[in-house]
């Protein structure tokens, strides 16, 4: 009787799997068939139209190579500096010891240095797109252009230190290609991007990977970066100023930065950025921007408890620049922000977004506290310096 009964378990147990795998076979060839059923009739499959990215085929790249690669430019930057020189004894200890010391003291010299760096065209009559650390002190620049044979010098028609941008100038009596903008804003993470420069001097070298992420904030040295494109894509010195494109073509990004001590990591500043400014920097040569003149950072738990704080909203001053309009007004350093114009500021990001709507000649009202007590300082808001 158990024989019976395990037999007969058995034999249900192999029907009920059949039936599950031919409903699951029949899920499969609807599934499959209705997928053909929309590919038929031109209805989307598979990964939404929004997301899907077309297919870069074994030529689309180089395609993109040829058409935007006579608009990528090689930047020479030369400048004098003052450096010193050893006199070519000095390691040696008998000639130190029979002509005495004097022969040691470095020699001053003035000697020019060579930078490097990438550009891209953006108006047929020859302005071009780089970064502003590539022309930076530079006395001479010269720009290499496909087809133009030689060198030809460049001027810097604008540039900006905080954006990391500059836009330079040729004359070559003939109209130059260009290079799209395209919309940063809509590029995807995942995206396939390809980087065109001159790392290490190589020219025209390029680059393909794909769009590893968006906003990255980054520090480089002095300079703060907010909003930057990162890229698998190879980026080395040398690189610099040239363009992220996308497999339209258009530029999305300007390459600006590699991550030193690690690999497959590159920034780029994203287009939408530039356009945002491009004309400002063109007619005036600078950026207009309005200024406090302090820098900030944020209040933790332990900070609050120290300044008499209730909570840790505000903006603490930990510098206050001289002859700015925050020194002329009074601030000092130690001061929380609270309020502007009697809007709480909660962050010292919150405070730069607020300045950064204000207008050049606007008086505004601080409230602050400074040892216990609540101040209101009133300033004139001025245009920002260059570098401050």
């Amino acid at each position: 009787m158990q024989n019976w009964k395990r037999t007969a378990a058995l034999v249900a147990l192999i029907a009920f799997l059949g039936g599950a795998l031919f409903a699951g076979g029949n899920l499969l060839v609807n599934a499959l068939a209705s997928s053909a059923g929309k590919a038929a009739s031109g209805e989307p499959t598979g990964v939404p139209a929004a997301y899907a990215q077309p297919n870069p085929g074994p030529d689309a790249i180089a395609g993109i190579v040829s058409s935007a690669g006579p608009a990528v430019v090689k930047v020479d930057v030369y400048k004098t500096v003052n450096g010193t020189t050893f006199d070519p004894f000095f390691n040696d200890p008998f000639f130190r010891q029979f002509f005495g010391s004097p022969f040691a003291l470095p020699q001053p010299v003035k000697r020019e240095e060579h930078g490097l760096g990438s550009g891209f065209i953006i108006s047929p009559d020859g302005y071009i797109l780089t970064n502003e650390h590539v022309v930076n002190g530079a006395q001479r620049i010269e720009v290499t252009i496909g087809g133009e044979g030689k060198p030809v010098p460049a001027r810097v028609a604008g540039a900006d230190y905080d954006l990391d941008l500059a836009v330079l100038k040729v004359d070559v009596g003939s109209s130059l290609p260009t290079l799209k903008m395209g919309d940063s804003d809509q590029t995807k993470v995942g995206s396939w991007v390809v980087a065109i420069g001159n790392p290490y001097g190589l020219d025209h070298t390029v680059t393909a990977g794909v769009l590893s992420a968006k906003g990255r904030p980054v520090q480089v040295e002095n300079r703060s970066y907010k909003n930057l494109l990162q890229t698998d894509a190879a980026i080395n010195p040398g690189n610099s100023g040239g363009p992220l494109l996308n497999l339209a073509g258009e530029v999305i990004g300007i390459n600006t930065a590699v991550a030193a001590q690690a690999q497959g990591i590159g920034f780029a500043i994203p287009i939408n950025t530039v356009k945002s400014v491009l004309a400002e920097l063109m007619s005036k040569g600078h950026i207009t921007r309005p200024w406090l003149g302090v820098q900030v950072q944020p209040l933790d738990e332990q900070l609050a408890s120290y300044f008499g704080l209730k909570s840790t909203e505000g903006a603490l001053v930990s510098e206050v620049v001289s002859g700015s309009p925050a020194d002329k007004a009074g601030l000092q350093q130690g001061d929380v922000i609270l309020k502007i114009d009697g809007r709480q500021i909660k962050n010292p990001d919150d405070l730069v977004n607020y300045v950064k709507g204000l207008q050049i000649g606007q008086q505004i009202v601080l409230l602050v506290q400074r040892q216990g007590k609540t101040l209101n300082l009133q300033l004139e808001i001025k245009e920002k310096p260059a570098q401050q």
